[in-house]
């Protein structure tokens, strides 16, 4: 069994488009989405965790409410999708997450940083997300890129503590749940969704998956919210290599998605962490 999370954010959220837009006025559309996400999961018999960026819960509440009256799982992912090594940010972070338990009715057990942004200059965020009895957090990507990444991490679910993010600690009261790797060309890399679905050959992520399988191990995997529905995202004029990364065949992650959901299967992580009884 894999594990799917949605990174419910609205076109003005990625940080390869926030730091071009910064006065631009901010009108949610991918929010519009959400039936069409729910649509597809119900197609195929999938429960999912979508990882909300809070301040789409103050816009339209009713997001809420459909994500758990269809048995999916709601988590956090901050209430602006920033990055949680961006300045200032620690000093926010518990005020955030108060924010967004009063949001979901404490419903969210679960975590995701923006950009995938929990590293050793943010490694704080593992000590607030055990002080508010968080479960697990899926922020770590087991390769390096440009943006993000900690290539020596383990592949597996492992306890995680703000000192020990790459290795299990049994000590630990978060469980990580990385993102799903693969080698390329000899080369390790990220193909646990998002632009890698988008760029890599299907039949690569395929065989990540299967390989995972043999190694009875989950297959964590992610898409945004405005992948699947592109029709609300908006064609913006980016620097080059910032509007390949965003733009580069989103007419087909739909379709590709689809794809996965039809030849794996996947749950929420709630529902992974309870059928596998991980928690003690």
């Amino acid at each position: 069994m894999n594990i799917l999370g949605i990174d419910f954010e609205d076109w003005y959220h990625p940080e390869l488009i926030k730091r071009t837009i910064k006065n631009e006025k901010r009108n949610p559309s991918v929010i519009n989405g959400i039936d069409k996400i729910l649509d597809l999961l119900r197609k195929h018999e999938t429960f999912a965790t979508f990882f909300v960026v809070g301040e789409l819960l103050e816009i339209q509440p009713d997001i809420f409410d459909k994500i758990i009256e269809n048995d999916h799982e709601i988590g956090f992912h901050t209430m602006n999708h920033d990055r949680l090594d961006s300045p200032g940010f620690k000093e926010k972070f518990s005020i955030e997450i108060e924010k967004f338990t009063e949001l979901t009715n404490r419903k969210s057990c679960g975590f995701r940083a923006p950009t995938f942004s929990l590293n050793n200059n943010s490694s704080w965020a593992i000590d607030v997300l055990e002080e508010n009895n968080y479960v697990y957090d899926s922020s770590i990507v087991p390769a390096k890129t440009s943006m993000y990444g900690s290539p020596n991490a383990e592949h597996k679910p492992y306890k995680i503590t703000s000192r020990s993010l790459e290795k299990n600690n049994s000590s630990g009261k978060i469980i990580e749940f990385p993102l799903l790797v693969t080698t390329f060309l000899g080369k390790k890399i990220p193909a646990g969704g998002g632009f890698y679905l988008r760029t890599l050959p299907t039949k690569i992520i395929k065989n990540a998956f299967k390989n995972y399988e043999n190694n009875n191990m989950p297959g964590t995997f992610y898409i945004h919210s405005w992948e699947l529905t592109p029709e609300f995202m908006p064609k913006l004029d980016l620097p080059w290599k910032d509007k390949f990364t965003t733009y580069h065949n989103l007419d087909k992650a739909y379709s590709r998605m689809s794809e996965l959901l039809k030849s794996f299967e996947f749950t929420s992580f709630s529902r992974y962490i309870a059928e596998n009884k991980m928690i003690n």
